[in-house]
């Protein structure tokens, strides 16, 4: 079955590819690929939530699987912008599954994302919803 292209919010399509690039059974290729698909265009400076994530996928009550997806990031190419994406409060909840546990909060900084106490401070100001931003 092929899955419908991405489209940036300047209307640029992305083709999503159909073959896997993580190990593991069919049914996680397409949801992690479908996750890395939409996390890879969230802007620098720009953050999102799992469960945003999994509202635009189509599976609402699957965060946590966002979750778990992000942490597998690491080995995903082209690269995931892992950093970008936070709890529903702007929380860094991931920052553990990065190299170090300040990494996540430094890639933030580099891209002008102010953080306090491991949290994005007005997270609604930088908050990139998929579900406005990409259409399908």
């Amino acid at each position: 079955m092929k899955k419908a292209p991405i489209k940036k919010a300047s209307k640029q399509v992305i083709q999503k590819e159909e073959k896997p690039r993580i190990k593991g059974e069919a049914k996680e290729y397409s949801f992690f690929q479908d996750v890395y698909d939409v996390v890879r265009q969230i802007p620098k400076g720009r953050a999102t939530s799992y469960g945003a994530i999994a509202n635009y996928i189509g599976t609402k009550l699957s965060a946590r699987m966002v979750g778990w997806a992000m942490n597998m990031a690491h080995i995903a190419k082209p690269k995931v912008p892992a950093h970008r994406v936070v709890n529903r409060n702007g929380m860094l909840t991931g920052r553990h599954h990065f190299p170090t546990p300040t990494l996540m909060e430094e890639l933030l900084i580099k891209e002008k994302i102010k953080v306090k106490d491991n949290t994005i401070v007005n997270f609604e100001k930088v908050f990139w919803d998929p579900s406005i931003e990409l259409t399908l």
